[in-house]
C-alpha cells in the first residue's frame, strides 16, 4: 500500500484553466473541443517558448506553479503516447524523402520534456519519464512513492497527453482531449502538520476479471474525485486492480 499527501493539483485542458472550470467539469464531465489551443507559458522568455511543443507547453503550464522559486523537486513525467504529433510529422518527412531535423528528432524522444523542465526550471535532481498502458498514471505514482521512500520530501508528478493526429484514430482511443495534470505529492507522515491538501491511499490487487476501460483516462477520474466528495476509485487494467481511497 502507498500513502500520499496531495499538496497541490494544477491541471490544464482546452477551456479548463481554472479551479472553478475544473470543478464544473468534474460534476458534469464532457469532451472538450480540441482546436489546438495551448497555454501561453508567458512566464518563459519568447525564445524558450518557441522550442516547446504543445505537449511541452501543457506540461510546463501545469507544473510551473507547483515548484517554488528555489525549490528542487524530483520530477516524474508520464505519458502513454508522448510526442505523437511531432513523431508523425517526422514520419511524414521520411515518407517524402525529406531531410530530418536533428532538433525535432531530439525533442521527440520520451524524456525530452523532462529534460526541458530541468533546464528551464533549473532543476538538478532526479527526473523520470515513463510510458505505460492505460494505467500509466498509477505507475507514475509508484515512481513517486519510490522517490519519497528514498528520502524526497515532495515529488512533482505530471501526466500529460495530446490529442493525436487523425491518422491514429484506429489505434489511440483513450485521449478524449488534450490535457496535463500536475500533482505535488508528499508522504503521509510528512504532512501531519499540514492542513491543506488531501491524503490518499493507493493499493494494487490482482484483477481476476476482464480488463475494462472507463469513460475517461484514469488521471481525469482522479481529478474528478479531487473536486467532488468521491472517496473511493477503482481502476482495472489487465491483471491489475488499482484501488484509491481518500484518507481522513
Amino acid at each position: 500500500m502507498m500513502e500520499f499527501h496531495i499538496h497541490h493539483l494544477h491541471a490544464w485542458a482546452p477551456g479548463l484553466d481554472t479551479n472553478e472550470a475544473w470543478q464544473a467539469w468534474a460534476h458534469h464531465p464532457t469532451r472538450r473541443p480540441d482546436n489546438n489551443e495551448q497555454p501561453s507559458c508567458d512566464f518563459l522568455p519568447t525564445m524558450q517558448r518557441r522550442r516547446l511543443s504543445r505537449l511541452a507547453r501543457m506540461t510546463m503550464h501545469a507544473a510551473w506553479p507547483l515548484c517554488g522559486e528555489e525549490e528542487q523537486l524530483p520530477f516524474v513525467f508520464a505519458s502513454r503516447h508522448g510526442e505523437t504529433p511531432r513523431t508523425f510529422a517526422l514520419l511524414g518527412d521520411v515518407a517524402d524523402e525529406q531531410p530530418l531535423s536533428p532538433t525535432q528528432f531530439g525533442l521527440s524522444v520520451h524524456n525530452a520534456i523532462a529534460g526541458q523542465w530541468s533546464i528551464l526550471r533549473g532543476q538538478h535532481g532526479e527526473s523520470v519519464a515513463i510510458a505505460g498502458e492505460a494505467d500509466t498514471f498509477e505507475h507514475a505514482m509508484v515512481e513517486a512513492a519510490t522517490l519519497l521512500s528514498d528520502g524526497a520530501k515532495h515529488v512533482l508528478v505530471v501526466m500529460a497527453e495530446e490529442r493525436p493526429p487523425a491518422a491514429y484514430d484506429d489505434w489511440i482511443d483513450d485521449v478524449p482531449f488534450s490535457y496535463a495534470v500536475a500533482l505535488k505529492v508528499g508522504g503521509i507522515e510528512s504532512a501531519e502538520k499540514v492542513s491543506s491538501g488531501e491524503r490518499w491511499l493507493l493499493r494494487l490487487e490482482l484483477n481476476a476479471g476482464t480488463s475494462t476501460s472507463g469513460a475517461w483516462p484514469h488521471v481525469l477520474d482522479f481529478v474528478r474525485a479531487m473536486h467532488t466528495s468521491e472517496s473511493t476509485l477503482e481502476h482495472t487494467w489487465k491483471t491489475r486492480r488499482w484501488i484509491w481511497q481518500r484518507s481522513p
